[in-house]
């Protein structure tokens, strides 16, 4: 059974889109870890969320006159001056540190963490012997018509990274479309489910693997799908109980921002 980690890596343990973060997941018990692949003004592939900087990283402080602070807009050289830690220590978003669940020198660490490349978390990936769901998605002004595709798939040829350490995922189906054309070895994803209100499109079902908003299926729809021959992943499921009645339901992988759960449902040491 497979065990996606996390919607933004482990990232109730450590700042999301780290190497941090991707370090907690494996430590935890994860087969994998799952991130958002972004771009600098400059054209260097990096590892964020938001469009703005300013949720995860002290940008608005280092940078004022930057509003709103659009991670499209700074090159990589002023990216990699964030402190992309802090911010986690300082609001504990998943009541982790309060726990005992991090520990003290694991914080300290925090307020030097940086946001990566994507070819340092390749790196990392391949040297961990990990494997990395890379979620392709739609990129901000003045980028919008950057080839992320190609560029993500020229970078994990140059560094020779094993195919089998990388899932590509998107929303964006025609993305999916040219991975598979580019380069058929490396395994696609679809997204289903963007909005949180909206019956989930499965469009004409061409793609093997479906990640679902879980908010949005029912068990009888992830037998249904099973049943058709479809593999299916599910995002964001937190709660134990949730964990097992999907598992029992037929899901292949679950997308979750607490590992240590998902590894205790499915008995890890």
């Amino acid at each position: 059974m497979a065990l996606n980690i996390a919607h933004r890596g482990a990232r109730s343990l450590a700042p999301e889109n780290t190497i941090a973060a991707a370090q907690r997941a494996l430590e935890v018990g994860a087969d994998l870890w799952e991130t958002d692949v972004a771009l600098t003004r400059d054209g260097y592939l990096i590892l964020f969320h938001d469009d703005s900087l300013v949720r995860t990283t002290d940008a608005r402080e280092r940078f004022p006159g930057r509003s709103p602070w659009t991670f499209s807009s700074f090159l990589l050289e002023e990216i990699k001056t964030l402190d992309a830690g802090s911010w986690f220590v300082n609001t504990d978003p998943f009541g982790q540190i309060a726990s005992g669940a991090v520990k003290q020198e694991q914080l300290v660490a925090f307020a030097s963490e940086k946001i990566p490349t994507v070819e340092e978390a390749l790196i990392f990936t391949q040297e961990a012997g990990f494997c990395v769901n890379l979620e392709l998605k739609r990129l901000p002004a003045p980028l919008e018509e950057f080839p992320v595709v190609e560029q993500v798939l020229t970078l994990i040829d140059r560094l020779k990274i094993v195919n089998e350490r990388v899932i590509i995922s998107s929303f964006h189906q025609p993305w999916l479309k040219e991975v598979r054309e580019r380069n058929p070895r490396i395994e696609i994803q679809a997204l289903i489910g963007y909005s949180e209100c909206e019956p989930l499109d499965w469009g004409a079902r061409e793609f093997k693997t479906y990640n679902a908003r879980s908010t949005l299926i029912s068990e009888d729809e992830i037998r249904a799908a099973v049943r058709a021959g479809l593999t299916v992943n599910l995002f964001t499921v937190n709660e134990e109980e949730d964990m097992r009645r999907f598992l029992a339901a037929g899901v292949e992988g679950l997308i979750t921002d607490f590992p240590q759960r998902a590894a205790r449902v499915l008995g890890k040491p």
